[in-house]
């Protein structure tokens, strides 16, 4: 079970910004970020960490998605990882291992720039915001529904719906997610400058990809590790964009016992 607080956080330049977070269990901190898929892709996860290693999961609701307000100025990867870094700061949070997928991933990434003392490691699980050459990340906003669900899953049946079954006011959520994510990503989710950015990155990295995923494929995610000198990279086999959906087990152990000492700031 999760406690959904409303924090009052204002980042420099941003100014106040009204901040849903749910958090589960407790003990060591871990900041949980979703992707453009929404709180729902990654609270399930969240409850199963707490739960199976007794520690406390925190998952920050993006302002725009899930039916909340987003400040006009609030725009950007930067302005989340800003948010997020104000967050740590106001909860007095340390030793933070921070996860993020897809967009969360990216988020993650302008997070550990910003070189906050209270991040001790992070976990980029399918990860978009770099610019790969010959590895493009799908156009999403250019797919269907359907086309979606098969890019990002091994085995997406359990998981496919029509968005037209879903009541009025869950379609609604819908449009206004799928609205956050164009205004904080762009539509082609990259940033050019982000991978030089992140050379001069020195923090202890997992970087975690399904074998399957079909919105930024493998040779990708080889490339963002390479792009972080402490990144070590593991490939998740049968499981897609979203592993911590379809096979979260497999992340689970993928982050809890990855490695050998030198990722052992993710097992205390």
């Amino acid at each position: 079970m999760s406690t959904n607080t409303i924090h009052t956080v204002s980042p420099a330049a941003i100014g106040p910004v009204e901040l849903t977070v749910a958090e589960y269990g407790s003990g060591q901190p871990f900041l949980l970020l979703h992707g453009g898929a929404g709180p729902q892709s990654v609270s399930a996860f969240a409850e199963l960490f707490a739960t199976s290693y007794a520690v406390r999961v925190l998952v920050p609701l993006h302002p725009g998605f899930g039916g909340t307000a987003r400040p006009e100025n609030l725009d950007s990867i930067a302005g989340l990882a800003a948010l997020y870094d104000a967050l740590l700061e106001q909860l007095e949070l340390s030793d933070v291992t921070v996860i993020g997928n897809s967009v969360g991933g990216w988020i993650t990434a302008e997070l550990a720039l910003l070189k906050n003392p209270r991040v001790s490691g992070i976990v980029l699980i399918d990860a978009v915001g770099i610019e790969v050459p010959g590895h493009p990340v799908a156009d999403f906003f250019a797919l269907t529904m359907d086309e979606v669900f098969t890019r990002s899953f091994h085995n997406p049946d359990p998981f496919r719906i029509d968005p037209a079954t879903l009541p009025p006011a869950a379609q609604a959520i819908a449009a206004s997610n799928r609205v956050a994510l164009a205004v904080y990503a762009g539509t082609s989710m990259t940033d050019p400058e982000l991978a030089e950015h992140l050379a001069g990155l020195e923090i202890p990295t997992l970087v975690l990809w399904g074998e399957a995923d079909g919105i930024v494929d493998t040779g990708y995610g080889r490339a963002y590790a390479t792009a972080i000198p402490m990144a070590r990279f593991q490939l998740l086999p049968d499981t897609g964009h979203l592993p911590q959906l379809e096979t979260p087990h497999q992340v689970l152990y993928a982050i809890w016992h990855s490695a050998e000492t030198d990722f052992s700031v993710f097992a205390r």
